[in-house]
Order: structure tokens, then C-alpha cells, then sequence
């Protein structure tokens, strides 16, 4: 908010108040000082040079001028902005711009989380604040300050301001252990549901749904998977679609329970379909037996689960634990990919298929990445419709097609990038990823004995 400044030498003079003593520091008139808003709450000073007990100040260049609570109008807006775990939480006013929330420059690796209104938006339109004027130049300490802070956890030459939410941000300290507990025991009784009323042998119903899908397709397989992704497709982005409507009608949780309890009995289908029938098609190559092949596979298969859509890992609001929100995300992958998970679908597909090599697996290739395709846009729609202007700022700087933004010179990738990646999340994503590649055999054999 206080990025819009006059040179170092406009600033007049400033003498240190005396200790215990409330000063009003003077500026002349039409200075860009007169013109810096000032903050809404009375802090206490810590710094030396601004020891005014109790003031309600504003700091052009730190520690250079204040002003007291006379003099100072309020601003409408306040935010906490949380530092490294050993300093204290600061008070950081921030201005809003056209009505709209300003992006929150932020110093520390931990980006703090944007707050959505009860309407779902983040804008707050009863905001307003003065900004200086646009004619002003930076000081030097201010253009190196910003070339330090940069736009989030990641700071670097060619930063962007963020709007949007760090992804894959996992902090242990936040986590509460009675919400994951409820998580363990909501998904354990969610599993148990499913498998009784949906994929049981005795009395669930996915037999009668596989027949059917069977028996319209004339029990064609590549016909059969097609169907079971399109039905899956058509409930899944449809309930999506409505998502807004649905949470005014039943709240936001209901809804995603809603949500999960349709999406996830369609997805099991297919999955368990495709285990069976992969090798059923017509046979189209075959470079199984050619060395490094399982190698490359293995390793596409394992980086396609890192282009998992960052929402997926916020467990808590996926079970409905936590409030679930549609999150804009503006760091990690999707300064790559603003649509990580069809780029990760792409890469699975294409390792698959070369694999198992056949018509069944080129069509079930097909079927998904048109989903995706639509996911793509379908995704940019909802995001604009909850986000607004901040969606088109993010849109400005990333792309649907891997890097493209990057060797466009739209995003610039901070020097230390790599440590959006060295997360507990993706840590996670290795391990689950080399379990589920052990517990092949397993799924198998459990998708032979359905039968489907």
C-alpha cells in the first residue's frame, strides 16, 4: 500500500520525537507524504524512532515519519499478516483499488490465507483508501524492497504480485488433531457406505449399473468405458456447474457431501472396469520387452501425480471437515499449468497407452482427455464467475498449455521455485505413488473378483 513514494530526496527531514511524547511530524503541503493513507487502529511503537504511546501512525519509509491519531483518518480495511514462526503476528493495512481488495505483498515463505465474504467473494466494496499519486518514482530502498519481497513465498527477480492462494501449503502448526480424527473416522465410515450400498457383490448396486451400461453398449468394451467416463463426466462438472446454487440452498458442506457421495461411486466403475478389460481391445503394438520402457512408465507415471490439482491435497475440505471453498491458486505448479491436472492426465495416458498398446487403451485415452479438455475451460468459467477481476489477473500471467506463460514472458519463475515444491504434499504424492505401483497386484485381483 505505501509502494507509491517520492524520491529520497523529497522526504523533509525528520527528527526523532522525545521519548513518551506525541508529535505531529509536519510535511509540506501537496507533499506525497499528505497524501499516504493511514492506518485504522492505535498500535503501540516498538520501533526507537517512533516511540508515540498510544498513536495511530502510518510510516511512509520505515521509521522515518508519524503521525498521531488526530490527524490520522481511518482506514477501512486491517489484515494480519503473520511473519516467520519466530516473530510476532504485525498489523498490515492494505488499500483497496476499484472497489476490489488489493494483492497482499507478503515477505515471509507463508502466504496468509484470503478470506472469502459471506457472499463468496473477496471483494469489500465499502473499502476505500487513498493512494498516492501515480506520478511519483521509488526511492532506491523502496525498489530494492520490492525486488525482495517480490509476490509470496517465493522471491526473486521477475515477481508477480499475488491475488491469489499459495499452493500446497501445509503447515503442521496450523493442524488440528481432532479435525483429523474426524477425517480418519468420516472416511472410514464413507469407504464402508460405499463398498455396502455400491460395490458389494451381495446387494450393492454398481452390478446392476455395469449391466446396464453393458447391455447398451452390446457389450463392446470400448463402447462400455467411453459411457461410464461420459455418465461419470456429465455428473461430476454438472454438479460443479452448481455448485454456487447448491451451497445457498444447503450449505456448503452438504453440498460437497452431496457432491462426493454421486462423483465417487461413478469413478469407481470405470476404474474398476478398465482394470479388467485393459488388455481387451485390439492389439496395436507392443514395446513391452523393449529396455527402459517400464522405466519411462514408471517415472511418467510418477511425475503425472505431481500435476495433481492443489485443491486435491486440502483433505479436510474435501470430507467436508473443513469449509470447502473454490481456491484460486497463483504459486507452485500453476505458474506451469493453470490446469495442472488435465497436463497430469496427458502424461498418464500417454505412458499408458504405450504401454498396453491396444484400441481399448487409445479410446479410454481419447475419452479422458476430452473431459479434461472440457475441465480446462469449464474450470476457467467457475473461476471467473467466483474470482472476478482477480481470476483475470491470474489468467494474465499463466496458461492452460505447460510453460507457455513462461517463454512468453508472462511469469517469471522466482529464483528459489524449487521450494515451492519441497512441500509435505508432494513428499506424499512420492509416497503414494510408489505404494499404489506395489499394490497393483492387489487392486487386480480385487477388480477380477467383482467381475465388472
Amino acid at each position: 500500500s505505501l509502494r507509491q513514494i517520492a524520491p529520497a530526496a523529497t522526504l523533509p527531514v525528520v527528527q526523532q520525537p522525545p521519548k513518551n511524547a506525541s508529535a505531529v511530524l509536519p510535511s509540506p503541503a501537496g507533499s506525497p507524504i499528505a497524501e499516504l493513507h493511514h492506518c485504522q487502529h492505535s498500535m503501540r511503537a516498538s520501533a526507537a524512532a517512533m516511540q508515540v504511546q498510544p498513536a495511530c501512525r502510518c510510516a511512509a519509509v520505515r521509521g522515518v515519519a508519524a503521525v498521531n491519531s488526530a490527524k490520522s483518518p481511518s482506514c477501512a480495511m486491517t489484515r494480519q499478516r503473520w511473519q516467520t514462526r519466530t516473530h510476532r503476528p504485525v498489523q498490515q493495512h492494505l488499500p483497496c483499488l476499484h472497489g476490489r481488495q488489493a494483492p497482499v505483498h507478503f515477505t515471509t515463505v507463508r502466504l496468509g490465507a484470503h478470506r472469502r465474504s459471506s457472499s463468496g467473494s473477496m471483494r469489500d466494496k465499502s473499502c476505500v483508501s487513498r493512494a498516492a499519486p501515480d506520478n511519483t518514482e521509488p526511492t532506491s530502498q523502496q525498489s530494492e524492497e520490492e525486488g525482495r519481497v517480490g509476490s509470496g513465498p517465493s522471491s526473486g527477480a521477475g515477481s508477480f504480485e499475488l491475488v491469489g492462494e499459495d499452493a500446497a501449503n501445509f503447515q503442521l502448526s496450523e493442524q488440528s488433531g481432532v479435525s483429523w480424527g474426524i477425517f480418519t473416522v468420516l472416511l472410514v465410515g464413507a469407504l464402508g457406505l460405499l463398498y455396502a450400498v455400491w460395490i458389494s457383490p451381495d446387494g450393492g448396486y454398481a452390478d446392476e449399473y455395469v449391466k446396464a451400461v453393458r447391455q447398451w453398449s452390446d457389450s463392446n468394451t470400448e463402447l462400455t468405458v467411453v459411457a461410464m467416463l461420459l455418465i461419470f463426466a456429465i455428473f461430476h462438472s454438472g454438479l460443479a456447474f452448481l455448485r454456487p446454487f447448491g451451497e445457498k440452498i444447503i450449505g456448503a458442506r452438504a453440498w460437497r457431501v452431496l457432491f462426493a457421495g454421486v462423483s465417487l461411486p461413478l469413478a469407481v466403475v470405470p476404474i474398476v472396469y478398465f482394470i479388467n478389460h485393459r488388455y481387451s481391445g485390439t492389439p496395436l503394438w507392443n514395446i513391452r520387452e523393449v529396455p527402459y520402457v517400464h522405466d519411462g512408465v514408471w517415472w511418467a507415471s510418477l511425475v503425472s501425480f505431481f500435476f495433481l490439482y492443489p485443491s486435491t491435497f486440502n483433505l479436510l475440505e474435501v470430507a467436508a471437515v473443513d469449509e470447502p471453498k473454490l481456491h484460486l491458486w497463483d504459486t507452485g505448479v500453476t505458474r506451469i499449468t493453470r490446469h495442472p491436472q488435465a497436463f497430469g492426465q496427458l502424461i498418464w495416458c500417454i505412458a499408458h497407452t504405450a504401454w498396453i498398446g491396444n484400441s481399448f487403451m487409445v479410446t479410454t485415452s481419447v475419452a479422458l482427455m476430452v473431459h479434461h479438455a472440457f475441465g480446462c475451460w469449464h474450470g476457467d468459467y467457475r473461476l471467473r464467475r467466483e474470482w472476478g477481476d482477480d481470476f483475470e489477473a491470474v489468467k494474465s500471467r499463466t496458461s492452460i498449455v505447460p510453460f507457455q506463460a513462461i517463454w512468453e514472458g508472462r511469469q517469471k519463475l522466482p529464483l528459489d521455485y524449487w521450494r515451492e515444491w519441497l512441500r509435505p504434499s508432494y513428499i506424499a504424492i512420492i509416497a503414494f505413488s510408489v505404494g499404489t505401483y506395489y499394490a497393483h497386484p492387489l487392486m487386480q485381483r480385487a477388480s477380477y473378483w467383482l467381475g465388472w
